[in-house]
């Protein structure tokens, strides 16, 4: 017993360490990326605007004629979904015979704070998208969007639905008026909050997503994951993904002021997107524009997004080839489990393959 605690103490002070490295991470200006870790798959820079940088991953075999452009989101790095050989949502892609382009947001500075979701889409993403297009040949690109990357996605095929032939979104909020939501809950109070944090940081911090994030379930992230690290210890490869993994948890990265103070008001305060009353730019974003096939992935176990608010999608857009897709696991595990890169990832590479 006391070898147990001995070693589960050795477990906790590491993890405190890499999370103290985290934590100084975020309150640097510009944030390091150069510290990410390599990831499994080897990619090429093929773009670079002011907040983007275009990654391109080639498929491995006979490509499919439509790229696919995977829209990661703003406050955490993108190293979670090639995180390693093997739990890899990149790698399983490209061996599905896609090329492959990821959104590698840069971090923004305080003098980025007045970028909103008109820059965001109507800019950066605008532009890499129309990179792909000309890079590739394609009239249209399949998109592919993640957590709050899946809502950029939802914006973008709504203002841009010319430019998609193929929609997957994955552990996506759209009903933010779901019960039950610990984090809903509380980024729905934080409006009151948001003029003082950004009359100090300009921004939102990326310490302070952390700590909204980890307050949902302080136990596991204090404890019980390092039960579940000695429990797995000898298993293959599962320290080191556990390392990288939490590497991923404290990689987060501040939030422009503006689009912290529309997220928190407009999109989960009063539920904008889902009434298709959210603006970009002065215009409407409207979900019945979209009509392309979608496919929308949930995580069964995800106490993040739940699923409910996800599956408010279906009735939210006009899309007459429609499907749920739900998988029993979190809302991490979705892109790193060993069964979501033998299961889920070959489904979701078939339904892009067969509407290709």
């Amino acid at each position: 017993m006391v070898a147990v605690i001995n070693e589960l103490g050795r477990y906790w002070l590491e993890g405190a360490a890499e999370a103290a490295e985290g934590i100084l991470r975020t309150l640097r200006d510009p944030y390091p990326v150069e510290c990410d870790p390599k990831g499994a798959t080897p990619f090429e820079e093929v773009h670079r605007g002011e907040q983007l940088k275009l990654r391109y991953y080639p498929a491995q075999g006979p490509n499919h004629p439509t790229p696919l452009v995977v829209v990661y989101a703003l406050i955490k790095r993108p190293f979670i979904l090639d995180l390693m050989p093997g739990r890899s949502v990149i790698q399983t892609l490209t061996r599905c015979g896609f090329d492959v382009y990821l959104t590698d947001w840069i971090p923004p500075t305080r003098e980025d704070n007045w970028r909103g979701f008109d820059d965001y889409i109507n800019c950066e993403l605008h532009d890499a998208v129309r990179a792909v297009q000309k890079r590739s040949g394609a009239a249209r690109v399949n998109m592919l969007g993640y957590c709050f990357g899946g809502v950029l996605s939802l914006m973008w095929t709504a203002l841009y639905p010319e430019s998609v032939k193929n929609l997957v979104t994955l552990a996506t909020p759209v009903d933010t008026r779901v019960p039950n939501s610990p984090l809903f809950a509380v980024a729905g109070r934080l409006s009151d909050a948001v003029t003082p944090l950004l009359e100090m940081y300009g921004n939102c911090p990326g310490w302070f997503i952390n700590a909204c994030f980890k307050s949902m379930a302080p136990v596991h992230h204090a404890l019980s994951k390092y039960v579940d690290l000695y429990r797995n210890r000898d298993g293959d490869g599962y320290t080191e993904m556990f390392r990288l993994f939490e590497r991923w948890m404290d990689s987060d990265v501040p939030m422009t002021g503006t689009i912290f103070r529309e997220v928190t008001e407009q999109f989960f305060r009063h539920n904008l997107l889902m009434r298709s009353e959210f603006r970009v730019g002065g215009a409407r974003v409207d979900l019945k524009r979209i009509t392309c096939p979608v496919l929308n992935v949930m995580g069964e176990l995800d106490d993040v997004v739940p699923p409910r608010s996800s599956m408010a999608l279906g009735a939210a857009v006009a899309s007459r080839d429609w499907s749920d897709l739900t998988y029993p696991a979190g809302h991490v595990g979705t892109a790193v489990s060993a069964g979501a890169q033998r299961k889920l990832w070959p489904h979701v590479g078939q339904w892009l393959a067969s509407r290709n």
